[in-house]
């Protein structure tokens, strides 16, 4: 893989994710923060690391994979620093996901949290809200700014 393949992969996440977040909610205009790539396998995920030491740099290292922050790349929902390469899951076998930050994180839950494809997570000292679609190859998430 070269790295404008890997900068098409994670565009493509991205353009996946806000098409499904705009199918949920429509006219919806929150940029996108972050994105992570599911490994589909453990040579790939070596592959992945491989190749985004190009164009970004470790700023976190997590139980499921760095953070990377890279080059600024360009995508439909805004300009994106942060990529994750996870480590291979089997229970996340989609392609990857993009998180949204909304303005107005109590209004957007209270409204969203309940209808279909909606999912609270609960972390340590943060939640955010999951959307998933069985349509798409993968996950949007939102959080606070």
């Amino acid at each position: 893989m070269t790295k404008e393949e890997l900068q098409k992969m994670i565009q493509l996440i991205v353009s996946q994710a806000k098409e499904m977040k705009d199918k949920h909610i429509p006219g919806d205009n929150s940029n996108i923060n972050y994105a992570a790539i599911f490994s589909q396998s453990d040579k790939e995920y070596k592959d992945l690391l491989e190749v985004i030491k190009e164009i970004g740099e470790v700023i976190l290292d997590t139980k499921t994979g760095p953070l990377f922050k890279i080059t600024t790349l360009d995508t439909v929902a805004g300009d994106l620093k942060l990529v994750k390469i996870r480590k291979f899951d089997k229970s996340r076998l989609e392609r990857g996901d993009a998180d949204f930050t909304v303005d107005d994180y109590d209004r957007f839950k209270k409204k969203f949290l309940g209808k279909d494809g909606f999912k609270l997570i609960e972390r340590e000292n943060f939640e955010m809200i999951e959307l998933m679609n069985s349509e798409f190859n993968v996950r949007a998430y939102f959080s606070n700014p």
